[in-house]
């Protein structure tokens, strides 16, 4: 059971108190071709994949700025970019996902851009275009720049490390020092096989191959590897470590205690951009003042939906409450509720509504702001006020 339940709600529904996140890292451009395939080439033995659509999605470091956009936070974003067409592409998709962008436009160097080519729900192939001789020092003087001005109004940072060449020591260091000084607290997400780069940190939040790649200990040995990585909190300078675990969870590594918050349990159709959504979500949950052991638990029910889209798509706020809807009700149904001057049991009033198409809800500003229909229904909202800010859905056939 989630803790601080009700406490989330009303964060997430207040827009995380308006808190801003800074995310400073490699951002790129994730391309999608989309198709169907129903041949072989006559020209070698590969499939012809006949195009359908195609789609464009901020990645990397952009990607956690719109998962925090979309979850209904705050979000800027520094990075470098080239000075091309993608370049152009992904501030567009920022300043649509309502990501403040902050990009240095470095000439000579592309955007970085992954074209993955997809036939039904199947990637087939993945092409990459990137700067692998580095980024020139004005480049990364400017780039400072940007993240000492950034800071001044950030609640929390994200070091979004995908090995682009963005996160340096120096500027991983840089970043670290000066949030530290603010007392904002920084989480990375690492990309190196050595995390020396990210010391002094709030929290690194690898997964599970990369911290038995840090710790140098098997994956299989799952508990020498969280008993290293509880090593690595005090010999690093952090306050916990946090590793997600797969099917398994997430780890919350403190030097003496562990917390393991289970995996929620979804269809896996795309595991592309859940780290992504979960550093999104515990930095949104420390910059609101969440209980870490908490913050991982909403983190799983986040990383839970990513997963279960195709693509690189963030989660919004209203898909996350949703989400959290069947455990509200559980720790609500003991809850007293007034309907037409009546005090029922939330409960009791779950048992007797036995209409069709009729669902309970707790948090009214999820289920109002949804509009869509399901199947062949039209949602109807009944107005009744309660303790709990109960609404009662009613569905009715659709004009």
């Amino acid at each position: 059971m989630i803790q601080d339940l009700h406490a989330i709600v009303a964060l997430v529904e207040s827009g995380w108190r308006n808190k801003e996140v800074l995310v400073v890292g490699d951002a790129m451009l994730d391309r999608y071709t989309w198709g169907d395939v129903e041949r072989i080439s006559p020209e070698a033995p590969v499939p012809v994949v006949r195009v359908m659509h195609q789609s464009d999605q901020p990645g990397g470091a952009g990607n956690v700025a719109m998962n925090i956009a979309a979850l209904g936070g705050k979000a800027s974003l520094v990075g470098f970019c080239g000075e091309d067409a993608e370049a152009y592409a992904l501030e567009h998709l920022l300043r649509d996902g309502a990501v403040d962008s902050h990009l240095t436009g470095v000439k000579g160097h592309p955007t970085t851009t992954k074209l993955r080519i997809v036939g039904g729900k199947q990637q087939m192939l993945r092409l990459d275009r990137e700067t692998i001789d580095g980024y020139p020092d004005a480049a990364f003087s400017a780039l400072k720049a940007r993240i000492d001005n950034a800071l001044q109004s950030a609640d929390a940072v994200v070091l979004s490390d995908y090995g682009k060449g963005v996160l340096t020591e120096d500027v991983c260091q840089f970043t670290i020092s000066k949030a530290r000084e603010r007392r904002i607290p920084v989480l990375v997400d690492p990309k190196q096989s050595r995390f020396t780069r990210y010391r002094d940190a709030t929290t690194i939040c690898p997964n599970l191959g990369e911290l038995s790649i840090a710790t140098g200990i098997s994956a299989k040995d799952l508990e020498s590897v969280l008993t290293a990585g509880q090593k690595m909190v005090k010999g690093l300078g952090l306050e916990f470590l946090t590793a997600t675990l797969s099917e398994k969870g997430i780890a919350l590594l403190r030097e003496k205690s562990r917390f393991i918050a289970p995996a929620v349990a979804r269809q896996v159709f795309d595991v592309s951009g859940a780290g992504d959504t979960v550093i999104a979500t515990l930095a949104l949950a420390l910059a609101g003042g969440l209980h870490m052991e908490a913050a991982v638990q909403l983190a799983n029910v986040t990383a839970g939906i990513a997963v279960s889209k195709v693509g690189t798509v963030p989660v919004s706020a209203d898909e996350l409450l949703i989400s959290l809807m069947p455990e509200l009700g559980l720790q609500a149904a003991e809850k007293v509720v007034t309907i037409d001057g009546k005090e029922l049991k939330l409960s009791e009033l779950r048992e007797g509504m036995k209409l069709k198409g009729t669902v309970v809800a707790s948090t009214p500003t999820t289920v109002m702001s949804r509009s869509r229909t399901v199947s062949g229904k039209t949602p109807k909202t009944v107005d009744t006020p309660t303790l709990l800010g109960v609404l009662l859905i009613e569905e009715t056939d659709a004009p």
